[in-house]
């Protein structure tokens, strides 16, 4: 199983184009045995995916011509044994995990990080989904 990272930059966000992008990503990523979790802000998308390698190398290819974001970087691409988030197809933080300041996205965080801090933030979001539920 693959697991993948990247960040980009959201191009005319807002609420409703959110809804599109779950609504989509939970319908395909259920058909091909995909899911994840997306943070998102006004300054930043980033999200992790998870699944059969081909499906998440597809879909990260479909991912980097979309228009609704710009700058789409790869922040980590990485085997795994097992997933982080196999109760989602598509996990939306509701309420955006603020681990970076926008100057600090700007001076480039998440190329600095860690695989094992990029995994930290998705493991904080997953934590505080299952303590919602």
């Amino acid at each position: 199983m693959k697991q993948l990272i990247y960040r980009s930059q959201p191009f005319g966000f807002d609420r409703s184009m959110l809804a599109g992008i779950l609504m989509q990503a939970r319908h395909n990523n259920k058909r091909d045995d995909i899911t994840g979790a997306l943070i998102c802000r006004h300054d930043l998308y980033i999200q992790l995916i998870e699944g059969p390698a081909a499906a998440i190398d597809a879909l990260y290819a479909k991912i980097s011509e979309d228009d609704r974001h710009c700058d789409v970087r790869l922040a980590l691409s990485d085997k795994v044994s097992d997933r982080m988030f196999p109760e989602w197809e598509m996990l939306d933080d509701e309420m955006p995990t603020l681990i970076w300041s926008p100057q600090e996205i700007v001076d480039g965080a998440i190329e600095k990080a860690t695989p094992a801090a990029l995994r930290a933030v998705f493991e904080r979001v997953a934590e505080k989904a299952r303590d919602r539920e």
